[in-house]
């Protein structure tokens, strides 16, 4: 008879390795920047909105795991429902059935998204946007998609050829035959459409770098011109979808939009199981599977499991039952709108923009000399470093853990789960602006801290 596993006498025996285990046998650079930053914190255990540590302090989450977390750590009802899909013995993954947990999920996921008929559930968003890919690709018959500047649509080589940074796509060509327009730009969107040979347009309704809204009118605009030339809107959700923005979907907040592909994941798993979703409309799917044949054209060994089927619907059952979208959207504009009203306060602040619980904050040239020769040194080693001077210190002095908007961008991201409230929205608020009254100070830890950044930046020239 085999021992009997036992996890928590493995953590409790080599929990304390997991700094030196990550680095000898995953991404070996992933300790050796959080130990630069001095983020090789220690978490013991998460709740809701916060992590605590081994002495146990509380650290504010505006993070959420990259908006996996939208209803935060181990919501009680998401937990339940996995406890009890566990418990059921379900007869899951069998390959020649139909369990009632997919078709279930699917159902309630259409119910927000009334123009769509049937959706396809794989692990991640980057598996739901290379679902899309192939499906528009397919169901018109041309070869090349469309996607804005500075998008971001996932890693894998499929969706990697619709990502707008050259930092992710460098040295993994040769990518799919796809074009960035601007996001905004209708008539850049125009011209390649007269080629006739674009499948879609894929779409962050606001881009998760650097937090950029579509301009008003310009998704409805581009749907009549991608119609017009028989070519499909795809909406990527996977962040901003499941309320992150103050709506069900981000695109909802322009009337007459009704996008033929949405794709969706993160905040649909409750935090515990992989799940992504693409959503189409009936004649797309029909096409893609058009035979018996063709059933299994494109599948995922996991995707509709039970355990990610649970977790979806439990997900979905506490949005509705605690109006989950209402308190991203009102929360939201209480902290956006105290945010921004630091803007004539602090000079390095420029702007505060964004929807519901996703908010960027974002860093300029300041007009004093001695703080623009300063800001001047940060940017001549490499952009990004103010914000990231920002990011430090809100986690050491103020514990609160938040993100730098992408590279080479003076933008914070914020992207807490969406059950926050005025209690983590004052918290917040407090810890930023005493961390602006340091940086406007010059002097204090943030400059001295500054020192350490460029001279990381030039040894990785």
């Amino acid at each position: 008879m085999s021992k009997e596993f036992d996890l928590g006498a493995l953590l409790a025996e080599r929990g304390a390795e997991r700094y030196e285990l990550h680095g000898k046998y995953l991404n070996h650079q992933l300790p050796r920047m959080l130990r630069t930053l001095g983020f090789d914190k220690v978490y013991e255990r998460g709740q809701g909105a916060y992590f605590w540590d081994a002495d146990g302090h509380d650290y504010l989450d505006m993070l959420a795991g990259f908006g996996v977390m939208g209803l935060g750590r181990h919501h009680p009802v998401v937990r339940k429902a996995l406890h009890d899909v566990l418990d059921a013995d379900l007869a899951d993954l069998t390959r020649f059935d139909c369990q009632p947990l997919p078709g279930l999920l699917a159902e309630k996921l259409l119910t927000h998204s009334p123009h769509l008929d049937r959706v396809f559930f794989g692990n991640s968003g980057t598996e739901a946007v290379e679902t899309a890919l192939k499906f528009a690709r397919y169901a018109t018959g041309r070869p090349r998609v469309l996607y804005c500047d500075h998008a971001f649509h996932g890693l894998t080589t499929g969706s990697l050829s619709v990502n707008g940074e050259s930092g992710f796509r460098d040295g993994f060509a040769p990518l799919l035959p796809d074009t960035a327009v601007p996001l905004g730009d209708l008539d850049a969107l125009a011209r390649e459409l007269k080629k006739d040979d674009v499948a879609a347009l894929v779409v962050e309704p606001v881009q998760g770098k650097g937090v950029h809204e579509a301009p008003p009118g310009y998704l409805r605009a581009a749907q009549e011109l991608l119609h017009r030339h028989k070519a499909l809107l795809i909406a990527d959700e996977v962040q901003t979808g499941l309320g992150r923005t103050g709506d069900f979907y981000a695109y909802q907040h322009e009337d007459g939009v009704e996008p033929d592909l949405v794709c969706v994941a993160k905040a649909l798993s409750g935090g515990y199981v992989p799940v992504g979703a693409t959503l189409g409309k009936d004649w797309i799917f029909k096409k893609v599977y058009s035979s018996m044949d063709r059933v299994l054209v494109h599948s995922a060994s996991f995707g509709s499991n039970a355990q990610a089927m649970a977790a979806g619907l439990a997900v979905l059952s506490v949005m509705e039952n605690d109006q989950i979208v209402a308190n991203a959207r009102a929360t939201g504009e209480l902290l956006r709108s105290k945010l921004a009203a630091l803007v004539d306060t602090y000079e390095l602040l420029a702007d505060v923009r964004g929807r519901g619980l996703m908010i960027g904050i974002e860093f300029g040239r300041p007009k004093s000399l001695k703080l623009r020769s300063r800001w001047t040194m940060l940017q001549a080693a490499r952009k990004g470093l103010f914000a990231q001077m920002v990011v430090v210190p809100l986690l050491q002095r103020h514990r609160i853990l938040t993100q730098v908007s992408g590279d080479h961008l003076e933008v914070i991201k914020l992207i807490p789960p969406l059950i926050v409230g005025e209690r983590e929205v004052d918290r917040f608020v407090e810890a930023f602006t005493a961390v602006m009254d340091d940086a406007h100070s010059g002097g204090g830890l943030m400059w001295d801290f500054s020192k350490t950044l460029v001279k990381q930046a030039v040894a990785n020239r």
